[in-house]
């Protein structure tokens, strides 16, 4: 379990990004969260991944508090895909995914390591861009090598824990095909019960289709909490997005349009 406790955090001039957040995020569940520009999205991530310190609040990994796990130990069973991630070296892709497992080694990779790369990049399909220059790869391409880095980071189960992995919009530079290759790998993943998967999506079709927890984040608070069904209400798309959606509830799906 993943739980942030009363979370504010606030910048310059008194704003508040966050106000008085409270969640919960259980293993085997794809947790999504969603909310219009500005609602406290990414700030609420980089909380949850111990980047941003808040001012009042708690966040616990299990029954410990982020606040009490070095780093070091904390990164070995908790990964995160930011937002932007910028490489300015000419390292190979294989090279990129092998940064997930720093944490797990001192001088040089072990075999475990090697073999917790070579899994995740055939879990991805990225295996024909191992020997690629990185830099020289589509957007798409390099966000999926940065999803089988963040895998290689957890990959192996965390004793009795769990394993923990934030994605900060992971769509981003993805077409169709692999927006929706991902999330069924996401599920995949999460078969195994031990991993609590936190994302942050913008196309609430999507959500809806493939989220079992939604939080949907309004002027840096909790505006709803729970299913897709109980979340996706037209009060609730009203009042975070501004827009009159049309609901239609069909064959268990739940499909937005505006």
């Amino acid at each position: 379990m993943l739980t942030a406790q009363h979370i504010t955090y606030q910048v310059g001039g008194g704003k508040k990004l966050l106000d008085d957040v409270s969640v919960a995020f259980r293993p085997g569940d794809l947790n999504l969260i969603i909310g219009p520009n500005g609602a406290g999205k990414s700030t609420l991530v980089k909380v949850l991944c111990h980047q941003l310190l808040p001012q009042k609040g708690s966040v616990f990994y299990g029954d410990r508090n982020a606040a009490d796990i070095p780093i070091g130990e904390l990164a070995q069973f908790r990964s995160v895909l930011s937002q932007n991630v910028e490489l300015a070296f000419p390292l190979s892709a294989e090279e990129v995914v092998m940064m997930g497992r720093y944490p797990h080694f001192n001088a040089r990779p072990a075999e475990k390591d090697r073999a917790a790369c070579e899994a995740a990049m055939q879990f991805f399909d990225v295996v024909p861009l191992a020997d690629r220059n990185y830099l020289t790869l589509s957007g798409g391409e390099q966000q999926r090598i940065h999803f089988a880095r963040v895998m290689a980071q957890i990959w192996y189960p965390a004793g009795e824990g769990c394993r923990y992995i934030l994605l900060d919009e992971p769509l981003t530079f993805l077409d169709i095909h692999y927006q929706f290759d991902f999330m069924h790998k996401i599920l995949e993943l999460l078969r195994e019960k031990d991993l609590v998967a936190v994302g942050v999506v913008h196309d609430l079709n999507l959500a809806a289709k493939f989220a079992d927890r939604i939080t949907l984040l309004h002027q840096g608070r909790v505006l709803a909490d729970g299913s897709p069904e109980t979340v996706l209400t037209t009060e609730n798309i009203r009042t975070a997005y501004r827009l009159e959606p049309v609901i239609h509830r069909e064959g268990g799906e739940l499909r937005l349009f505006f």
